[in-house]
């Protein structure tokens, strides 16, 4: 199972990024589970400056941009 994490303060670009995440691990078919984390300490810990952010089992892919369910796809396999 894939763990995605959305990093962001719940703003409209978060929330287009969740989207397209959830998008992405649909369409792809895989097993995944989906957080949003807003707590700034949390987001820190994994070195975000900017937001929104990608993370894929623990590992940060993305910063400050959105990305298409496209482009998440070669994130995920």
């Amino acid at each position: 199972m894939k763990k995605i994490q959305i990093l962001g303060s719940g703003c409209s670009k978060c929330k287009a990024l969740a989207l397209s995440a959830e998008t992405a691990a649909k369409e792809m078919g895989i097993e995944y589970q989906i957080e949003k984390v807003t707590d700034i300490k949390e987001i820190m810990k994994f070195g975000v400056m900017m937001t929104p952010a990608l993370v894929v089992d623990g590992q940060v892919k993305v910063v400050g941009k959105i990305l298409s369910p496209e482009q998440i796809k070669a994130m995920l396999s």
